[in-house]
């Protein structure tokens, strides 16, 4: 795998080298093959893996389909406002 060093900007370069390898699934393969996982376990972990991934796939579908309220969106950084605003605002009205 190749990363190309600009204006020897060391830093980025190894940001874009992380998100390549995370991309390929290097780091995820590394832990797999640290230690020796036995065939049923392996068969566990995917079951309980596919079991998340189908709640999951359901949670979603309840959501859209307006039987669960939607997950309230987190404010953007540096767009919340200070208390002393809210502070003003609540005695204006």
């Amino acid at each position: 795998m190749q990363v190309l060093v600009r204006d020897n900007n060391v830093d980025q370069a190894l940001r874009v080298l992380k998100k390549k390898l995370q991309r390929e699934g290097v780091f995820r393969e590394m832990k797999a093959r640290r230690a020796y996982e036995k065939p049923s376990e392996k068969r566990i972990r995917e079951k309980e893996a596919a079991i998340g991934r189908a709640r999951k796939e359901a949670k979603k579908k309840a959501q859209r389909e307006g039987l669960l309220p939607k997950p309230k969106r987190k404010p953007l950084s540096g767009t919340t406002r200070s208390p002393a605003h809210n502070v003003n605002a609540q005695t204006a009205a």
